[in-house]
């Protein structure tokens, strides 16, 4: 399981979402930066050990009202060849040295276990304790299972949230390529209406979780949807 080192992180993750998050076209916040704190999330365990897995909700409050957004993030010692479009920054951290941090829509890894906690052969982590399950993040799955191994992404921002179509083989027989969109949630609790996100023609699964709002009020929604890729 995750271990969860209290140390420093330079710059925060916090202050690299600062200026990351403007630049998103699901960002619905106004002009000049935004004011973030953290509101809820899960970790999740990558089998190997090698990257770090965060579900983050953040709100923002430099407006009327606050905006809760998803923002699933990866944690990697290295740069991961071909996804430089969607670093969020790099960072020092105490223990670990230099990290490269990425939004979790564009690495594998993130997406291999989003798949795995929807089928329940992951599960979910408390965002800042050690090796302490999350029951409250849930997920379901139906039909057949497929495979967790991801062999390519094709990440699509929109001002409705993140649609990543996600093709999986299983080991190396290229005839059990599966594609599959899973759509991910952006803008959780907004000022405005929001249209709703576009979902799957024929969802077949979905991860649920929580967060709260600077009032202390308590909330929970569908963070990703999972359904078969239009052919």
């Amino acid at each position: 399981m995750a271990v969860i080192h209290h140390t420093t992180l330079t710059p925060t993750k916090l202050e690299l979402l600062t200026a990351w998050l403007p630049t998103r076209p699901w960002y619905v916040g106004a002009a000049g930066e935004p004011e973030l704190a953290k509101a809820g999330g899960f970790r999740l365990d990558d089998p190997e050990g090698e990257v770090g897995i965060e579900v983050m909700v953040v709100t923002d409050t430099s407006g009327e009202r606050p905006v809760a957004y998803l923002v699933p993030l990866s944690y990697r010692n290295a740069p991961l060849g071909g996804a430089e479009q969607a670093v969020v920054g790099t960072a020092e951290h105490g223990v670990l040295g230099k990290r490269w941090i990425y939004d979790g829509t564009h690495d594998p890894v993130v997406v291999g276990q989003l798949l795995a906690l929807v089928q329940d052969r992951a599960e979910a982590q408390a965002q800042g304790v050690s090796d302490t399950p999350d029951p409250s993040v849930t997920g379901g799955f139906t039909g057949a299972g497929v495979s967790t191994e991801v062999a390519s992404l094709a990440v699509t921002d929109g001002v409705d949230g993140t649609d990543v179509v996600v093709k999986t083989v299983a080991g190396e027989d290229p005839s059990s390529a599966l594609a599959l969109r899973v759509m991910v949630t952006r803008v959780l609790t907004s000022p405005q209406p929001q249209a709703a996100p576009i979902e799957p023609t024929a969802p077949r699964g979905q991860i649920t979780a929580g967060w709260h709002l600077p009032d202390g009020s308590e909330h929970r929604a569908p963070f990703v949807v999972i359904g078969d890729a239009e052919h």
